[in-house]
């Protein structure tokens, strides 16, 4: 994997990790899980690095098919 590709999904886990008060970690594990890292975020970096932060964590709410209140 690229290292900026690597560098935007640990930032994009951060960023959820603040949104949805929960650790890194946790996080993590639910991407995993969900299979975002390696069957979203990854393969559509190139359209997701370009729109804001906000924009994304919702993309990856609707992915996993949570609303963030949830998780």
């Amino acid at each position: 994997m690229k290292k900026e590709v690597m560098e935007f999904v640990v930032y994009m886990i951060h960023a959820c990790s603040q949104k949805w008060r929960k650790s890194p970690s946790a996080v993590y594990q639910i991407l995993s899980e969900k299979d975002c890292i390696s069957g979203y975020l990854i393969p559509h970096y190139e359209v997701l690095h370009t729109m804001s932060t906000q924009n994304v964590i919702e993309d990856i709410e609707e992915f996993i098919g949570a609303d963030g209140g949830g998780l």
